[in-house]
């Protein structure tokens, strides 16, 4: 069995060949990066113009690389939720549009549940049932994940998920987009210790929920001051930049972590896989690591390679083939978050 999966939810246009076997026979990203750096974030509209522009380039040199034609597909694959409307809409009309020329079916890829299937992908062993840990720009999310298809919705970011922070603090510090690499980098040279930056909900034992905005209000506070959002005026040191981006980062981590635990503990489910973007943040995966150690219980982390918006995830999409979950062509986007 061999299909197309296309993603599309926010800045990355991608394709992918996979197999029912999980072989991966092309990957393509287009990345956005470059179009976005200037606003220091995601603009949908601009995201939206360069799918259209890019989808088709894509799908053509995936298929390329996998040596298949596109009748040798059994379905075509795509996410249709969450992530943003026009953004979603490009790559669901490829979609559809493939699927009545070539007469294949279609499957809906949830983008969440796509990143916890990556530590399938790449660990080439059963990970269900987990705990599902996904960071991304746009989502900080807790899911009980009985199988492939089956999610519970255990917890997630109140207001802002930890990867729109961690933008959000590089530009206030002057650091380039996207903030994640950027912040990682110089908090390197940083004192994680050097600012004590609020960890919400860190100790509250019932819940599983994060809060990201007022950490970043606090770190707008230690640069400029209550009142003062010029940051062009502010002059800060290498060593004061660093300092401030180690101990954000280890804000951040702490209640990634924290509440990662929480949810091992509360459900009994002695495995927790992680993904997103985020999740490429070494000191997040070096973190988890020892978490998993300490308390004893399975940890999985999605490659570097699939932490970042990729179709190869869109690999889950052979779980629903196989049982029998194919879409008709009314399928539509829904751009929120889906919380089941």
């Amino acid at each position: 069995m061999i299909i197309l999966t296309l993603e599309s939810t926010c800045d990355e246009t991608a394709a992918a060949v996979v197999t029912d076997q999980l072989e991966v026979l092309s990957s393509v990203v287009a990345s956005q990066d470059k179009l976005h750096e200037r606003f220091h974030g995601v603009v949908p509209e601009i995201a939206a113009r360069a799918h259209v522009e890019r989808i088709l380039p894509v799908i053509d040199e995936a298929m390329l690389k996998s040596g298949k034609k596109l009748e040798e597909l059994d379905a075509i694959a795509v996410a249709n939720t969450p992530g943003l409307a026009g953004s979603l809409l490009v790559g669901l009309v490829a979609a559809k549009t493939l699927c009545v020329a070539l007469n294949k079916p279609l499957v809906a890829i949830n983008h969440l549940y796509a990143h916890i299937y990556a530590c399938r992908i790449a660990s080439g062993e059963e990970i269900f049932p987990c705990i599902g840990l996904i960071v991304s720009g746009g989502h900080s999310s807790l899911y009980h994940c009985h199988d492939p298809i089956q999610f519970d919705y255990l917890g997630g970011t109140i207001d802002d998920a930890a990867g729109e922070a961690f933008d959000k603090v590089a530009s206030m510090l002057g650091l380039p987009y996207p903030g994640g690499p950027a912040v990682s980098k110089v908090a390197l040279k940083g004192n994680p210790m050097a600012h004590r930056f609020p960890r919400s909900f860190l100790k509250d034992k019932d819940r599983l929920d994060f809060s990201f905005s007022g950490l970043k209000t606090a770190v707008r506070y230690e640069i400029a001051g209550p009142g003062r959002p010029d940051f062009e005026n502010v002059k800060l040191s290498e060593q004061q930049i660093a300092d401030i981006a180690a101990s954000f980062q280890e804000a951040v981590v702490d209640c990634l972590v924290g509440k990662g635990q929480l949810a091992v503990k509360r459900t009994g489910v002695r495995r927790l896989c992680v993904g997103g973007g985020v999740a490429a943040n070494r000191n997040l995966r070096e973190r988890l690591e020892k978490a998993a150690n300490d308390d004893s219980f399975q940890l999985h982390i999605a490659p570097i390679s699939l932490c970042t918006d990729n179709a190869v995830m869109g690999a889950i999409a052979i779980e629903r083939l196989k049982a029998g979950l194919i879409e008709n062509l009314e399928l539509d986007v829904v751009p929120g978050l889906i919380r089941q």
